[in-house]
């Protein structure tokens, strides 16, 4: 059985390797939502000079749910209440699970790069010469 998106032909993946593969798109196929970023719990001061989180030692506030993630280039984070990430939590592991199987699919492809017979002979050691001279 030949992969319909590689025109060539020339990429022969074993039955063992297509199996895999298919495994790993079930699973991809059976992930729900996801929500990128990370989740962290933090305790944090308030903005109270006289409170209880500026004493020495502090007893800082919380913890507070932290999610942070990034949006056209850029950090943003936002607080969870607790019931939020009651009902986001299962999309945040998801997201972690996501991954998981695209780096397994990405070891997989790699695997069949590196047994073809093709990539040996252009497998380069070190970087391509650039004609230039470190002084």
């Amino acid at each position: 059985m030949r992969d319909p998106r590689c025109q060539t032909g020339n990429v022969s993946p074993t039955p063992a390797q297509r199996a895999q593969a298919a495994r790993i798109a079930a699973a991809i196929a059976e992930i729900g939502f996801v929500l990128p970023g990370t989740l962290t719990e933090r305790p944090m001061r308030c903005g109270h000079a006289n409170c209880r989180c500026h004493a020495d030692p502090p007893a800082l506030h919380g913890p507070y749910h932290q999610w942070t993630r990034k949006v056209a280039g850029k950090t943003v984070t936002q607080f969870l209440t607790d019931d939020q990430l009651a009902d986001y939590s299962d999309w945040f592991e998801s997201q972690r699970r996501l991954r998981q199987l695209l780096h397994q699919l990405e070891e997989l492809s790699l695997a069949i790069i590196e047994a073809d017979p093709r990539s040996a002979k252009n497998r380069r050691t070190h970087p391509p010469h650039t004609g230039q001279t470190s002084t």
